[in-house]
């Protein structure tokens, strides 16, 4: 049902955001020179490998780096830090849920660098899906900002906020059901519009 629900909303959402898009994509070329979308790998369900999509946001020569990106990144385009601070570098994901590689509500999937020094119970999150939100993305939605008050931001990523967001996925998805999925979208779009 969850996953009939997700292709569902997905492909209409794409429909919809397609004029976003045809703007999207001719800013990202302008501003950047660059190949208007990004994929990375994470790691999904079960383990599995998938690439995830994202609308370019950084300089194609060091986007691909594997790394913790902090507010104030030099890497960061002008347009791309429009697009990271809206969220907007995310509808690619989309296709993503199409696909059914992800799903609207479930934990953020992560590079494999990172799911390879998990522990036996932190690998627990790779029984589900993973998807574009949670409660653990609403309360690290500024990441970059908190992040970038720290000396050395990807230790702190790894020993502090990786294993809270580990935590907070597997308590929501321990007692999840389609009311509580919705209600984290309804707040993911509330929090769209708080200021940061």
């Amino acid at each position: 049902m969850k996953r009939i629900l997700d292709f569902i909303l997905a492909l209409i959402l794409l429909l919809l955001s397609l004029p976003l898009w045809l703007i999207v994509i001719p800013l990202i070329l302008i501003f950047s020179g660059s190949p208007p979308f990004f994929s990375h790998e994470r790691v999904g369900l079960n383990g599995k490998s998938i690439k995830i999509i994202k609308f370019r946001s950084m300089r194609r020569s060091r986007a691909e780096e594997p790394r913790i990106t902090v507010e104030g990144d030099r890497r960061v385009t002008k347009i791309g830090n429009i697009l990271r601070k809206t969220k907007v570098d995310e509808i690619p994901q989309l296709l993503n849920i199409l696909k059914g590689d992800m799903s609207f509500v479930g934990p953020r999937p992560e590079v494999p660098e990172y799911v390879a020094g998990y522990d036996d119970q932190q690998r627990e999150i790779l029984n589900y899906r993973p998807g574009l939100v949670d409660p653990a993305t609403l309360k690290y939605r500024n990441e970059e900002s908190i992040l970038a008050d720290f000396d050395n931001p990807q230790e702190a990523y790894v020993g502090k906020i990786l294993p809270d967001k580990i935590r907070l996925s597997l308590d929501y998805q321990h007692n999840r059901n389609i009311f509580t999925d919705f209600m984290v979208i309804m707040r993911t779009f509330g929090a769209l519009f708080q200021k940061r």
